[in-house]
């Protein structure tokens, strides 16, 4: 269930967009991230910090296309969270000497510390790709091609967290069978 709250924004969004245009599906969009959310936080009873940021941008980048009649904003709320996710993740990393990522899933996943290095810097070269490309996409191609990326694009995001998994599972440490102890 999960899975498709995650993914109904935008297959509203590129419904809206086929059947009307970029400002009626930038406000579907900005109504389904808030149900979104809604449903997220009645299911978890607390917001991540990725959802706070990723609710408040299309908010703001959808407002700002609605009220200026400018379809660029919303074209590029994308390359900024992604580039800001790059950044944050590199300075913590690099210059704060903070894993991000550990401090956000180190409750879930044991792993060990050279993992955790490699995952975070993973993230940085995978969130500045996806803010690349999400530019290039948006500056010189088609409204409709970037509509059709960002539907077909989620190719990228499912491919890297697959990667991701594979990646991770031979270092969980899982719980060890104990040895029985004699009687």
């Amino acid at each position: 269930m999960k899975i498709l709250i995650d993914f109904f924004p935008i297959a509203l969004f590129f419904g809206a967009y086929k059947w009307y245009d970029i400002y009626v599906a930038t406000a579907v969009l900005m109504a389904a991230t808030a149900v979104q959310m809604a449903l997220i936080y009645t299911l978890d009873r607390k917001l991540q910090a990725m959802h706070k940021i990723t609710l408040a941008l299309i908010m703001i980048f959808g407002t700002l296309t609605l009220a200026l009649h400018d379809e660029r904003f919303i074209k590029w709320k994308p390359t900024v969270l992604y580039g800001a996710m790059a950044i944050a993740l590199a300075v913590a990393i690099w210059l704060m000497r903070k894993n991000f990522l550990k401090l956000l899933l180190g409750s879930q996943l044991d792993l060990p510390e050279a993992v955790w290095h490699r995952l975070n810097v993973t993230w940085v070269v995978y969130c500045a790709f996806m803010s690349l490309i999400n530019a290039y996409v948006a500056a010189f191609y088609s409204t409709e091609a970037w509509v059709n990326f960002k539907l077909w694009g989620y190719a990228f995001p499912l491919a890297f967290i697959i990667g991701q998994g594979f990646y991770i599972a031979p270092h969980l440490k899982g719980d060890e069978p104990k040895a029985p102890t004699p009687p």
